[in-house]
C-alpha cells in the first residue's frame, strides 16, 4: 500500500470518529444535557460555542508545529486530549466543570478536525494533495450519517454520560494507535541559497490583502451553514411545513454533501482550487434567495438543501486546497490554520445569531434575507481574493 492510502485510510477513520464524538453527538446530547445538569439551553449551547472559539485560538499555532514536526505525534496528542475532555464532559456536574471540559475539547478539535488533517496530508503527501484531500473530505462526509443514529442509540442504552465515556475509549482504543501508525514524514528538504521561495511564510501570508479576503469569504459561509445547522429545522416549521416535511427536507443536506464531493471528484477533475471555488461561493446564494423568496414551497427548499449541501461540501475541500496553491506548501499548516480562525468563530457565533434573529416577529423571513446578503458578500470577497496576485516569492 502507497504511503498515501495509507495515509488517507488512517485518516478516513480517525475523523468520521473525531468528528463524530467531538462535535456532531453533542446535538444529539444536548437536551439529556440540559435536563441532567438542570442547565439552560442557552447556557449548554454556550460552552458547545465556547469550545469552537477555543479551537479557533489553537488552530495556528498547532497548524505550525504540523509544519515543523509533522502529523503524527501531533494528532496522537489530539485523541488522547480528545480522550481526556469527553472523559471529563461525562462526570461534570456543576457549570465550571462544564465549561472546563469544553474547553479541552476546543483544543481537542484542533488537533484533531479537519485542519490538522489537512496539514498532515500536505506533509506526507508531496505529489497529489489536493486529491487527497478531497478523498479524505469525501470519507468524513458520513460521520454525521453514523454518529447521529448511533449516539442516539447508545444513548437510550446508556444514558448521555456513558455515551461520551464509550467516545472516549474509542478515541484511546482505536484512533490513538492509528494517529501514532502515520509513521515519521521527511524534513523539508533545505533550499539552495540562490532558489526562489517556493512557499509564502505565515507573516508573509497575513499582510497580503488576498488572505484576509479570502478568510472572511470562508468564514461568511461557515457563518451561514452553522446559522441554519441547528435552525432550519424549527425555521421551516415556522414558514407551515408539516415537522415530518421539515426533517425529511433537512435530511437531504448530509447526503448533498457527499454528492458535491463526488461531483468535485469527477466533473471538476483537473480544475483549478480556484474555478471549483468560484462555482461553489456563487452557488449558495442563489438557494438562499430561493428559501427566502419562495420558502413556504417544500419544492423551493428542497432546491435550497440541495445546493446549500453541495456547495459546503465541496467548501470543505475548497478550503483544505487553496491556502496550498495559493501560498506554498512549506508553511501550509500555519497559513491554513490562521485562514480558519475567523471560520472558526463564525461557526460558534452563526447559531446565537440565527437564535437572536428568530426570536423576533419578523426572524423566519429575515433569517434567509440576511444570510442571503451574507452570501452575495462572501461571494464578493473570494473573487476579489482570488483575482489579486499573491506575495512574489523573492530569493530565500
Amino acid at each position: 500500500m502507497s504511503a498515501a492510502r495509507r495515509t488517507i485510510g488512517i485518516l478516513a477513520i480517525t475523523q468520521i470518529a473525531s468528528w463524530g464524538a467531538l462535535y456532531y453527538a453533542f446535538a444529539v446530547l444536548a437536551p439529556d444535557i440540559r435536563r441532567e445538569l438542570g442547565i439552560s439551553s442557552e447556557t449548554a449551547f454556550a460552552a458547545y460555542s465556547w469550545s469552537l472559539l477555543v479551537s479557533g485560538v489553537a488552530a495556528t499555532p498547532i497548524g505550525a508545529m504540523v509544519d515543523r514536526h509533522g502529523g503524527r505525534f501531533v494528532m496522537a496528542a489530539g485523541s488522547l486530549v480528545s480522550a481526556a475532555g469527553l472523559a471529563w464532559l461525562s462526570r461534570c456536574t456543576t457549570n465550571a466543570s462544564y465549561f472546563g471540559a469544553w474547553t479541552v475539547i476546543g483544543v481537542a478539535m484542533s488537533l484533531t478536525l479537519y485542519e490538522a488533517a489537512f496539514a498532515t496530508i500536505n506533509r506526507k503527501v508531496a505529489v497529489g494533495a489536493p486529491r487527497a484531500i478531497s478523498t479524505l473530505t469525501l470519507f468524513a462526509g458520513f460521520a454525521s450519517s453514523i454518529f447521529w443514529p448511533l449516539t442516539m442509540a447508545l444513548a437510550s442504552r446508556l444514558g448521555w454520560r456513558d455515551t461520551y465515556l464509550a467516545y472516549a475509549s474509542l478515541q484511546l482504543v482505536v484512533c490513538l494507535p492509528l494517529h501514532l501508525g502515520l509513521g515519521r514524514d521527511a524534513p523539508h528538504p533545505p533550499a539552495a541559497p540562490d532558489a526562489p521561495r517556493d512557499s509564502h511564510t505565515l507573516g508573509e501570508a497575513v499582510r497580503h490583502p488576498a488572505f484576509w479576503k479570502l478568510a472572511l469569504a470562508f468564514a461568511a459561509n461557515v457563518f451561514i451553514f452553522t446559522a441554519l445547522a441547528l435552525h432550519l429545522i424549527p425555521l421551516l416549521r415556522t414558514l407551515g411545513h408539516p415537522a415530518a416535511t421539515a426533517v425529511a427536507l433537512a435530511a437531504m443536506i448530509g447526503p448533498m454533501q457527499v454528492v458535491g464531493r463526488i461531483g468535485e471528484r469527477t466533473l471538476a477533475k483537473g480544475a483549478t482550487p480556484q474555478a471549483v471555488g468560484r462555482i461553489v461561493f456563487a452557488t449558495l446564494p442563489f438557494g438562499l434567495l430561493a428559501l427566502a423568496l419562495l420558502g413556504t414551497e417544500a419544492w423551493a427548499v428542497a432546491l435550497f438543501c440541495a445546493l446549500y449541501g453541495m456547495s459546503n461540501g465541496v467548501l470543505t475541500i475548497v478550503r483544505g486546497t487553496l491556502p496550498r496553491v495559493m501560498f506554498g506548501a512549506r508553511h501550509y499548516g500555519a497559513i491554513s490554520g490562521a485562514l480558519s480562525v475567523p471560520s472558526l468563530l463564525a461557526r460558534a457565533a452563526g447559531p446565537l445569531v440565527a437564535a437572536a434573529v428568530l426570536s423576533t416577529a419578523s426572524g423566519p423571513m429575515l433569517l434567509p434575507l440576511a444570510l442571503f446578503g451574507c452570501g452575495v458578500a462572501s461571494l464578493l470577497l473570494y473573487l476579489s481574493a482570488v483575482g489579486a496576485p499573491t506575495p512574489e516569492r523573492r530569493l530565500a
